[in-house]
């Protein structure tokens, strides 16, 4: 099967009067050269979304276009990084026609996470009549194309409307900022440039440019109910679940972490929100996230585990490594992937897609209770000093001969503490704010202390394996040895910087801003 093609498209779009007339960008000067028209091209494209356009509204395109030399399925996602264009930039996938009308299944499962399992159908069709002109830079080298789209939509088989725009798209290698000089010119010669807005967007009209699906977070302040300051937290953090999701199935670096960290952010909100939320309700949603984030972790914690046990091989100073290296690549390997296999199948199934509308439900209307009516300042504090409190006494009798799951427990606690500190800091400020970044800073320590007992668990796990020979078995002894060394070195470390965070100093804001509320 052929791969889908992948490039960044770059391209600025311009509305035009009825009577507009092309200027002769070849004699504008600014970095612009020769111009030559290219052959006038007509291209039918029909648009796929959801009935309520998911798509469009997350700046998505699908299309199955004819005519031209691209003929075939194109889909059109926002752009994989902040580089190469902003707002102008889109990256594009192309698939070759099929035999049948409806999306490939390899596009469909790329959005699968926008429409949430929701049926992709026609929404409207248009015929363009694309005239073309090549742009060249002063030095003779491709700039861009400018294209004169005459746009007819097509609705029930009639042409319902039509409409007139201009684009210029940047050729390879030329950034958005090339093309302010011909953009200057257009907009001198009558045009206007409109922004991104895609054709079919223009063609559906107004429904397809609403918000998506879940809100941007609402500006909140103390004075607001608490249940206001929920809605905005889950807005946010429901919002970077889906992009990951998104950004997940196109396989882009550090995707699925980032998915995985927003859906521990929205457990550790439930946890600390409760009072304030459908118990039940919660519970559900909380073991869900749990359950996908289980999935998520299992390739994740490989990738952080195999680089460990290889650097920490790498850095022995013992020749005999050679075959505990190979063992650690060849049983990781396969670990990793039956695991990519593993989160595949659960992002596809119905399980998945059932949580993602629960999240976006909870993000629009979440289930609070009665408590969710008092102030932010009156009922937020006291939920992050239980959040403390409960961090306190897991640390407290820790001792560098705890176990490693006592610590654990305590590191699942300390990233609650720091959500929780996270969610607050919009609310009330640098207080909360620094106290979030003292947390970040020792549950960074216990993140690396709960990889290296991993790893210390997995080396002597192979040590202990089947047919593993002397020489394998010396080296993973020695590796498994550097990580408890490094294990108590970092209870150390904790143990020295724990009292600073604990200090009652950075919990100030907390009596703080309850004394203001009561007032």
């Amino acid at each position: 099967m052929r791969p889908p093609r992948i490039h960044r498209e770059i391209e600025r779009k311009l509305e035009v009067p009825p009577r507009f007339r092309l200027p002769a960008l070849d004699r504008a000067g600014a970095g612009i050269g020769a111009t030559r028209a290219a052959p006038t091209i007509r291209l039918t494209a029909v648009y796929y979304d959801t009935a309520d356009l998911r798509l469009a509204r997350h700046r998505i395109t699908l299309r199955r276009r004819t005519g031209g030399a691209d003929d075939g399925w194109h889909l059109k996602l926002p752009p994989a990084d902040d580089a190469g264009g902003g707002d102008s930039a889109r990256d594009e996938v192309q698939l070759p026609l099929s035999a049948t009308g409806s999306p490939p299944a390899r596009l469909a499962t790329l959005v699968l996470g926008v429409t949430r399992g929701a049926a992709l159908t026609p929404v409207v069709s248009l015929r363009t009549e694309r005239r073309r002109l090549r742009v060249a830079d002063a030095a003779g080298k491709p700039l861009a194309e400018v294209t004169d789209d005459r746009v007819a939509v097509v609705t029930a088989g009639r042409v319902a409307s039509r409409f007139r725009e201009l684009e210029v798209e940047a050729a390879a290698g030329r950034t958005a900022a090339d093309l302010d000089p011909i953009v200057a010119e257009l907009v001198a010669a009558g045009a206007t440039e409109s922004g991104f807005v895609s054709k079919a967007t223009r063609a559906l009209g107004p429904a397809a440019a609403e918000p998506p699906d879940v809100p941007c977070p609402s500006v909140v302040v103390p004075g607001d109910p608490a249940g206001e300051a929920i809605r905005a937290f889950l807005a946010l953090h429901v919002a970077a679940f889906l992009r990951e999701d998104l950004r997940v199935r196109r396989d882009l670096p550090d995707s699925v972490h980032r998915q995985r960290v927003a859906a521990r952010r929205l457990r550790s909100g439930f946890k600390v929100f409760a009072p304030l939320l459908d118990a039940g309700w919660a519970e559900a949603l909380g073991n869900e996230l749990k359950w996908i984030g289980g999935e998520l972790a299992a390739s994740r914690e490989i990738e952080v585990l195999e680089e460990r046990l290889l650097t920490g091989l790498a850095a022995l100073s013992n020749a005999d490594t050679v075959e505990a290296t190979t063992l650690v690549q060849t049983t990781l390997t396969a670990a990793d992937r039956a695991a990519l296999r593993r989160m595949k199948t659960a992002m596809q199934s119905e399980r998945y897609l059932t949580l993602l509308d629960a999240l976006v439900d909870a993000a629009r209307a979440p289930r609070l209770t009665e408590a969710a009516n008092a102030s932010t300042a009156a009922a937020l504090p006291p939920l992050m000093r239980a959040t403390w409190k409960r961090l306190a006494g897991s640390v407290r009798p820790l001792g560098l001969h705890s176990t490693d799951d006592e610590w654990h427990r305590a590191r699942i606690r300390a990233k609650h503490a720091r959500y929780a500190a996270d969610a607050l800091a919009p609310l009330f400020g640098k207080p909360a704010l620094r106290l979030a970044t003292s947390l970040a800073e020792v549950t960074d320590l216990l993140g690396r202390h709960q990889d290296a007992a991993v790893a210390a668990e997995m080396t002597r796990s192979l040590a202990e394996g089947k047919g593993v020979g002397g020489r394998a078995g010396y080296a993973l002894g020695l590796l498994h040895d550097a990580q408890r060394a490094e294990i108590l070195e970092i209870r150390r470390a904790f143990a020295a910087a724990w009292p600073d965070v604990a200090a009652k100093r950075r919990r100030r804001w907390l009596r703080a801003a309850a004394k203001g509320a009561a007032q």
